[in-house]
């Protein structure tokens, strides 16, 4: 199982629309990728380790998928569109990673 990790780093003066990633942009991304994606997860960031600090991310999502090559086939067809949605709910640039679930 692998887990695509897409996470938005906190910035001054960096913009993030929740609604509109939550109710349009993951459901949309839900759609296209199909039932190869095997589960998604939005985590808000709240705060970093040390009370009042605040969080290295605002958002992070997961994305779960049987294999890199289930991922890569599902995504491709369909990454300009998904790729092109990210200006109308934020001006962050967003780091992926993809990930190997151990536990």
């Amino acid at each position: 199982m692998i887990k695509i990790s897409v996470l938005y780093p906190n910035q001054d003066g960096g913009r993030f629309d929740m609604d509109y990633y939550c109710q349009r942009h993951i459901p949309m991304v839900i759609e296209k990728l199909g039932t190869v994606c095997k589960g998604v997860s939005v985590l808000q960031g709240l705060s970093g380790m040390t009370p009042g600090t605040p969080a290295p991310f605002c958002v992070l999502a997961d994305l779960l998928f049987e294999s890199v090559e289930a991922f890569q086939s599902a995504f491709a067809p369909h990454a300009t569109e998904i790729m092109a949605d990210i200006p109308q709910y934020t001006t962050i640039q967003p780091i992926i990673q993809i990930n190997e679930v151990k536990i």
